[in-house]
Parts: C-alpha cells; sequence; structure tokens
C-alpha cells in the first residue's frame, strides 16, 4: 500500500455499543476496509483449567494479548494481511480458529481498553469514546452474555459487581480524555454517528487528494 491506513478506534465500557458503532462506520464507508475487535485479542487460557479461567478478570488490561494485537494492527497499516485470532466464550480461552484479514483504506478498531494502553493509542488517527448511562451498559450486557455467550443471570451480576464496574472506573472511565470525539448514547445518537461519519470521509478525501498530487 501507497499510504499508511486511517485507522479508527472506537472505545466504550462493556454494552455500550461501541461495536455497533464500529461496525456503522466499517459498513458505511463502501470502501476496502478492515474490522478488528479487541476480544479477539483475550490472552489463551488453555494452560488454565475451566474454574480458573471463570476467576479471570477478563476486564483488567492484563487479559488481553496486547503484544500480539500491537504487532497486528502496525503489519496492517504497514499492508500486510494478518491471521486475527477468535475466542471462545463459553470456555474462556482462544479458540483454533484464525481469520485472514487483508489491510485496508481505513482498519476500524473497536475495544474496552483501546486508549488505556500507551502503546495503543498512538496507532489511531481518529479515537471515538462511546459514552452511556452505567445502567444501560448493564442490561445490554446482561441480555448479551446470557442469550450469546452462555452465561448465567448470576455469572453476569456477580462479574459485573466484582470485576466490570471496578475495572470501567478504573480503567476505561479515564481514558475517554484520549478520545477525540465522545459520542453520548453510541449508536442510538444518529446525529452523532453521521458527524462521524462525514469526518471520516473528508479525512479520506484529503488523503486521496494529497496522493493524487504526489
Amino acid at each position: 500500500m501507497s499510504q499508511r491506513p486511517l485507522m479508527i478506534g472506537v472505545v466504550g465500557g462493556s454494552g455500550s455499543g461501541k461495536t455497533t458503532v464500529a461496525r456503522a462506520i466499517h459498513e458505511f464507508l463502501g470502501i476496502d476496509a478492515a474490522f478488528i475487535d479487541q476480544d479477539a485479542y483475550y490472552a489463551d487460557l488453555g494452560h488454565l483449567t475451566l474454574e480458573e479461567r471463570r476467576r479471570v478478570n477478563f476486564d483488567h488490561p492484563d487479559a488481553f494479548d496486547t503484544d500480539l494485537m500491537v504487532l497486528q494492527l502496525e503489519a496492517l497499516a504497514a499492508g500486510q494481511t494478518i491471521q486475527k485470532p477468535t475466542y471462545d466464550y463459553p470456555a474462556h480461552t482462544r479458540a483454533a480458529r484464525t481469520v485472514d484479514v487483508r489491510p485496508g483504506e481505513v482498519i476500524v478498531v473497536d475495544g474496552i481498553l483501546l486508549f488505556a494502553d500507551p502503546r495503543l493509542r498512538p496507532l489511531f488517527d481518529i479515537k471515538i469514546f462511546v459514552d452511556v448511562d452505567d445502567d444501560v451498559r448493564f442490561i445490554r450486557r446482561l441480555q448479551r452474555d446470557v442469550t450469546e455467550r452462555g452465561r448465567t443471570l448470576d455469572d453476569v451480576v456477580r462479574q459485573y459487581l466484582g470485576s466490570v464496574r471496578p475495572m470501567h472506573l478504573e480503567f476505561i472511565e479515564p481514558s475517554k480524555r484520549y478520545a477525540d470525539i465522545i459520542l453520548p448514547e453510541g449508536g442510538h445518537n444518529r446525529i452523532g454517528v453521521e458527524m462521524i461519519l462525514a469526518r471520516v470521509e473528508l479525512e479520506l478525501s484529503r488523503r486521496r487528494d494529497e496522493r493524487s498530487t504526489t
């Protein structure tokens, strides 16, 4: 690739709708774009028993293989195809399957802790924080984890009180100060999303103009 891709980071607490916003950007562009989810980079816990895995704090930065994520994002930025890992949520560990991801003109990345890590922040040209009330986020997380990830109601509540909420307050909420754009109400904020899409299109147009004059 002759020019580094435009890299967009979308952050928000669990259940904020950040993935909805990230996918809206990805799908609206109508160009060759790549989508990366930080959840795919949870550390491989295959060496632990299932009970030990269940006790891991998955909302702490240490739960992620950030070294691998940085390496693969840098590879995409350099125009290389990566083999993105996948995660087995019921088993609480990395799955054997990987997914080929080709670099595109835009790379959209979503995750809860992208801006909390100084290794990741410099990679993003546009940083978006999706800001949604705690009670709304909890309800969304409860519905998702029970229906999609095989969790029980008790498991979700215990994890939310024991790690999700404390880690949000310690790591995610403070990382909002690094955002270029704060989007209240997430994907339900139609005007906000449209403004972000317009800004992305403007940046892409500027880059294309630069390419055409060099």
